[in-house]
């Protein structure tokens, strides 16, 4: 059995804390002096851990094991939002570094390459890192190029290896509340869910509010009011169990007390694991928005965002919650709310994800935080999980 060292990992995650330390949390956005600082010190570690390692051009940092011609890949991504959580992404390439570096000291015949995307919180380009890891990153695509002028690194691009890598494994933070609501400390991840992103405008008219009569207005936000709750009542009518919307930007133009607004604009973002299921919830959107510019207020409606679900291997799914039962923990399994970079591998790789509590369900904020006793157990799971792969 692969055995982790409890203590270097844990400190080895506090370490990487200290890059961009912002009271408990971090301040570590893709390619900021802090960001090139950890990232500099991870490659210092994954050579220290007999690792063969180094920072490609798109500022991924990837440690690859000479022990063997076949292994499995884990890693996650070392950026962070602004004024972020500490284990947010830096948990997973954590967890792979100690069980790389466990298989190589225990001469284990399991082996472990291990990859720290760059940019997956999208600074300047979402998932810049593992679109680029798997072949499939647009250059052109809008922020790349930005992020590209900011890299101070140059090593050739590291890529998958399909006749290398038996499969992509991703431990993160739960980043809600589900697993310490069940009292759970082992979460298996069934998939990540979809997502539709909608920006919908009203254009009226505007006027003085004290002298226009109501009857005679075209009011653009309050056009826009009514039919947000329209559509908030229609979702909540159609949602699965697991499905989630949220109205997150509203914005009202000319933005005075005493003025008639003109235009009004929000975005309606909504997310499940059921492609057809955010189908039908979009053609509601668009009818219930039809319907409503039929009066003096004129609607549109422009899709902003579409990414479609990307289930976990199932069979991955299994053995890591075969290894948490054999160490004692019943796991739950959920799908994740939130993109990572995991929906990206699985279309390179069998890909499977293992969470962890989060204290009170935060995240992408400096209160983010995981017990230590959770932090532990995790990574022995994934280790097991690791070894019954290899076997």
């Amino acid at each position: 059995m692969i055995e982790i060292n409890s203590q270097r990992l844990l400190s080895d995650l506090r370490e990487l804390a200290k890059h961009g330390k912002v009271g408990t949390g971090v301040d570590r956005p893709a390619f900021s002096e802090a960001d090139v600082a950890a990232r500099r010190w991870l490659e210092g570690r994954m050579r220290e851990a007999r690792l063969d390692a180094r920072i490609d051009r798109y500022g991924n940092v990837y440690g690859r094991s000479s022990a063997a011609s076949r292994a499995v890949l884990i890693g996650s991504h070392s950026d962070s939002v602004p004024k972020g959580g500490w284990l947010d992404g830096a948990l997973g390439v954590i967890y792979g570094l100690e069980i790389a570096r466990a298989c190589i000291e225990q001469k284990s015949a399991a082996a472990v390459d291990v990859i720290s995307f760059q940019d997956e919180e999208g600074r300047y380009a979402p998932f810049l890192g593992v679109k680029s890891f798997c072949g499939v990153l647009d250059e052109a695509a809008p922020g790349v190029p930005d992020a590209l002028a900011k890299s101070l690194f140059s090593a050739e691009p590291a890529r998958v290896e399909k006749t290398r890598h038996l499969a992509y494994l991703e431990a993160h933070i739960e980043q809600g509340p589900k697993l310490e609501a069940a009292r759970r400390r082992i979460g298996v991840v069934t998939g990540i869910v979809g997502i539709r992103r909608v920006r919908i405008t009203a254009r009226g008219q505007a006027d003085h509010a004290g002298t226009t009569p109501m009857g005679m207005r075209k009011d653009a936000g309050a056009a826009l009011l009514r039919l947000a709750n329209r559509i908030l009542d229609a979702f909540a009518g159609m949602a699965a169990a697991d499905t989630v919307w949220n109205i997150g930007v509203v914005e009202v133009q000319p933005g005075a007390a005493n003025v008639v607004p003109a235009q009004a604009s929000m975005m309606v973002e909504f997310r499940d694991m059921d492609a057809r299921l955010l189908e039908r919830m979009l053609a509601a959107l668009r009818e219930l928005a039809a319907q409503a510019g039929r009066g003096p207020v004129g609607v549109e409606l422009a899709e902003t965002a579409r990414i479609e679900p990307a289930p976990m291997d199932a069979r991955l799914g299994e053995v890591i919650g075969e290894a948490s039962r054999a160490l004692g923990e019943a796991p739950l399994s959920l799908p994740s709310g939130a993109g990572h970079d995991a929906m990206i591998m699985s279309q390179a790789l069998p890909s499977a994800m293992l969470f962890i509590p989060s204290i009170g369900g935060r995240s992408h904020d400096i209160a983010e935080d995981t017990d230590e006793r959770d932090i532990v157990l995790g990574c022995r799971v994934l280790a097991a999980a690791v070894e019954k792969i290899a076997a």
